[in-house]
């Protein structure tokens, strides 16, 4: 397992929307503390409902399909939240920066929804080989989480940033690895787990289509004017 703890790629100008963006995932799990597993099943991303635009049970934050857009910012638990802020504070900055803040903000959310289109798909596929019963189970679990979104912030500051490096705690030790070895092995483990039928609890799917969704869309939203592409030569 490794951590990035920080990049030597250092913004031009203050990542408000990243700031902005955490802060929003930071109060929203703050009120899930409070509301309890209520949360995620009224803010979730439910396949079925996704599907058939209609709650299945109370009524959700907003009318299905918009809790595509809510579930990107609950989360399942305090690690879950911790590692994607930790992710989304060290690499979101660079991506902003290099699109500017109005396109950043499209890109995260385009990102978003497509990480969990994509999950729902695949659901829909699995649910697919099983029998009624297993079939409703399976597609009324509530997905939620920033994961899918930052996996497209992870596929763009791979095309703009490749040789910018990050300090990776491996198990004890710390090391400095390019960007684009350090998110490749993060994306051939998404891979991996998902050729293994997926993993229990995780998204996987997700993590896949918002990283794929961040490839496509990072060449095609343009960069800021002015912005250069630049590395910091600190140690």
């Amino acid at each position: 397992m490794f951590i990035p703890l920080r990049d030597d790629n250092r913004a031009e100008r203050r990542p408000i929307v990243t700031w902005l963006l955490v802060a929003a995932n930071l109060a929203a799990f703050a009120w899930q503390l409070s509301a309890g597993a209520r949360s995620i099943q009224v803010g979730g991303a439910i396949p079925y409902e996704l599907l058939t635009f209609q709650d299945i049970a109370e009524r959700d934050l907003v009318p299905p399909p918009f809790t595509v857009f809510t579930s990107m910012f609950l989360h399942a638990g305090l690690w879950h939240v911790a590692g994607n802020m930790l992710f989304l504070w060290i690499f979101g900055n660079n991506v902003e920066d290099a699109l500017g803040r109005l396109r950043f903000l499209a890109f995260y959310l385009t990102a978003g929804v497509a990480a969990a289109l994509t999950q729902a798909l695949a659901t829909t596929v699995q649910a697919a080989a099983l029998d009624g019963a297993g079939a409703a189970a399976l597609l009324s679990v509530p997905m939620v989480g920033a994961s899918g979104a930052i996996a497209g912030v992870l596929a763009a500051y791979l095309v703009l940033f490749p040789r910018a490096r990050v300090q990776t705690l491996v198990v004890l030790f710390l090391i400095y690895l390019p960007a684009w070895l350090f998110i490749g092995l993060w994306f051939l483990g998404q891979v991996v787990a998902v050729l293994a039928g997926g993993q229990a609890g995780v998204a996987v799917f997700a993590h896949v289509g918002g990283f794929l969704a961040g490839l496509a869309l990072v060449r095609t939203l343009g960069r800021r004017a002015g912005w250069r592409r630049r590395y910091s030569s600190s140690p």
